[in-house]
């Protein structure tokens, strides 16, 4: 049998603060994860609000910044800190999860390429059923060596790598369709 949970992940007020941020995609982002968060609750899949927390100084408790964004109005099953890419490293969240027989995460936030890819990862590295909903992942340009990749490249990436060696790479709607 197949139990799931919504990992949402560093969907908070520090990435406000920081140099890169941009509003550009963050309307649609917004629209994709609440709906796939009410979907979940509707469901009874539990939601998993899971935040970063390290010495950069937005990203301290200290901040007042490792809050939920404003648009997020549901309440979470459980909350943990992360003080690396991944959400699993020193958290507790396997033991949670195993302790709830869920076996398949739906993996959604901020950033598309990073936090949310690498949690990704290392869950199907763990043995879990890894769905990516990339349209309800957020993510910013970055440039290296001179080049530039913008969001929509970086996301486009991120599916590439993922889809069928990690995860499966799903839309808001089509994963509610597969929980039902």
């Amino acid at each position: 049998m197949t139990r799931s949970a919504l990992l949402n992940i560093d969907t908070q007020c520090s990435f406000f603060h920081r140099h890169y941020w941009q509003e550009t995609e963050f309307p649609a982002f917004q629209q994709a994860l609440s709906e796939l968060i009410r979907g979940c609750e509707a469901l009874q899949v539990p939601v998993v609000d899971i935040f970063h927390v390290d010495g950069d100084d937005v990203f301290t408790l200290e901040s007042g910044f490792v809050t939920p964004m404003p648009f997020l109005t549901h309440r979470p099953a459980v909350t943990f800190h992360k003080h690396v890419h991944n959400a699993f490293t020193d958290t507790g969240l396997d033991r949670w999860l195993r302790g709830r027989d869920i076996n398949h995460l739906i993996i959604a936030g901020i950033r598309t390429e990073q936090c949310c890819e690498t949690t990704a990862r290392v869950a199907s590295d763990l043995g879990y059923k890894v769905t990516f909903v990339s349209e309800a992942t957020l993510t910013f340009p970055m440039t290296w060596q001179g080049v530039t990749l913008d969001a929509q490249t970086l996301r486009h990436r991120t599916e590439t790598v993922l889809q069928g060696r990690f995860a499966s790479i799903l839309t808001v709607a089509q994963t509610l369709e597969q929980l039902a």
